[in-house]
């Protein structure tokens, strides 16, 4: 059966970005757990525990990463063919990085070499620090436009090449976004050790949830004040053609405006409720991290992520990806999808398969659930972990 083709746009631009609050709930936790574990492992036994708390997990989260790239490419493979054009190097750095984890995790316990385990545990580090870092600065170079156009086939041209394509994603705002990310993750990783860890590594990651809680809403704060006192530029269509159309980028006129990052908030005044999030279940975190509630803790944690990914998403609509060099070349979720008939089946398939995906995902943490103790470690000293 085939949906409304205006709808199943709008449908995929929500199911996307559920699958990017999935990742960084799951993954991203396991990222903030790397970023704590040279710091809060203070001799073998204890980093042994922190990473037994996700090493049963890691590599099921990385599903949701693989899936929002995947719907990426399916969905909107103009904006996949954009953004891997555009941010190639900085992609290539990421995945560079995430070579750590698999291999860190792997071969980590192999030699009982205090040189050998420090060495894969700062691999590990970079495994979650370098991704976190890389994703917010990607995400603030979106909300201040990116330097691509489209010619007249629809082909991408960028204006810099090779390795000089990352630095000027690296400019202030979008350092200000990624220490967001880092700070978001680190203090979900946090989170997770004080549900899992043992009661000694417990404790100080309650003090490290305390710490980026509070720093995480700071530089969401201090992000959006930035916009608005900054009155960013940013586009706004002033005309294209009927929602339902097929995608033709080029058939729409943009302009750019003022604060228009704060329009759907002005429209729609329920979509405050994403930076109040982004703001204030941060703060709770932290809150709960100092009176010892991990697990509610971990709640705030990913509401405040889901509210910070969401403003993001949110600011920009329609937009997904916007070009500061040619606004009409500018992607949005109306003009750069796929086929009806593709949003359609891969609509279906999302309906059936995310809440089996989902399930056994939960089914593996509740079967696997309980605090890695010193004593546990000890008694498994030839594991891999």
């Amino acid at each position: 059966m085939l949906l409304d083709y205006e709808v199943l746009k709008l449908a995929w631009w929500a199911l996307v970005g559920v699958l990017l609050i999935g990742f960084a709930i799951t993954d991203g936790m396991d990222m903030g757990v790397g970023n704590l574990l040279p710091f809060l492992g203070k001799n073998d036994a204890e980093r042994r525990i922190i990473i037994n708390t996700v090493g049963p997990h890691w590599d099921g989260n990385q599903v949701w990463f693989i899936t929002a790239g995947g719907a990426i490419f399916a969905a909107w493979p103009a904006v996949y063919a954009a953004a891997f054009s555009g941010f190639y190097m900085a992609m290539l750095l990421v995945l560079f990085a995430l070579f750590f984890r698999p291999v860190g995790f792997d071969y980590r316990s192999k030699i009982d070499n205090p040189k050998w385990r420090n060495a894969w545990d700062w691999g590990l580090f970079a495994g979650g620090f370098i991704p976190s870092l890389i994703f917010g600065v990607a995400f603030g170079n979106l909300l201040q436009g990116v330097t691509f156009h489209l010619d007249e086939f629809l082909r991408v041209t960028y204006d810099a090449t090779f390795i000089w394509a990352l630095l000027p994603l690296l400019n202030p705002f979008a350092i200000l976004a990624g220490l967001v990310s880092v700070a978001m993750l680190t203090g979900h990783g946090s989170t997770w050790l004080q549900m899992r860890a043992d009661h000694v590594v417990a404790a100080r990651a309650r003090t490290m949830g305390m710490v980026f809680g509070v720093a995480t809403s700071a530089l969401f704060t201090l992000a959006g004040l930035w916009i608005w006192i900054g009155n960013f530029d940013y586009f706004v269509i002033v005309s294209q053609p009927p929602l339902d159309a097929l995608p033709n980028p080029l058939a729409k006129e943009v302009a750019m405006q003022a604060g228009a990052l704060f329009n759907i908030y002005q429209d729609y005044p329920i979509a405050m409720l994403a930076p109040a999030l982004g703001i204030f279940a941060p703060l709770l975190m932290a809150l709960m991290s100092r009176i010892g509630r991990g697990g509610f803790a971990f709640v705030f944690s990913a509401l405040g992520m889901t509210g910070i990914i969401s403003t993001a998403g949110l600011s920009m609509f329609p937009f997904i990806m916007p070009s500061i060099s040619d606004p009409v070349s500018s992607l949005t979720i109306w003009d750069a999808p796929s086929s009806h008939l593709t949003l359609t089946v891969m609509f279906w398939a999302a309906v059936i398969f995310v809440p089996i995906v989902l399930a056994y995902t939960i089914w593996c943490y509740v079967r696997m659930w309980g605090r890695v103790t010193l004593e546990e470690i000890d008694a498994r000293s030839h594991s891999a972990y």
